[in-house]
């Protein structure tokens, strides 16, 4: 991951099952993504959760794109 920070997920194993998390509060990056990928807008989260801030959510998408890109999966073809 060149150049791009992710100082803003954090991974505590006493918090939500060492789930990575936002800024070691008890909202999951999985929650943020699995309510974009719904597709809510961003705005939408940030009022579900004001504690949030718009560059929470660009960091969970910046750390998902990472962790896919990881990864060296074999498909097999349709």
């Amino acid at each position: 991951m060149q150049n791009e920070k992710l100082d803003r997920i954090t991974i505590t194993p006493g918090v939500c099952l060492g789930q990575p998390t936002i800024r070691g509060m008890r909202i999951t990056v999985s929650v943020i993504l699995r309510m974009l990928a719904g597709g809510a807008p961003k705005e939408d989260v940030l009022r579900a959760y004001p504690e949030l801030e718009m560059e929470d959510l660009h960091q969970a998408m910046q750390y998902a794109a990472w962790l896919a890109s990881d990864y060296n999966l074999t498909f097999p073809a349709a």
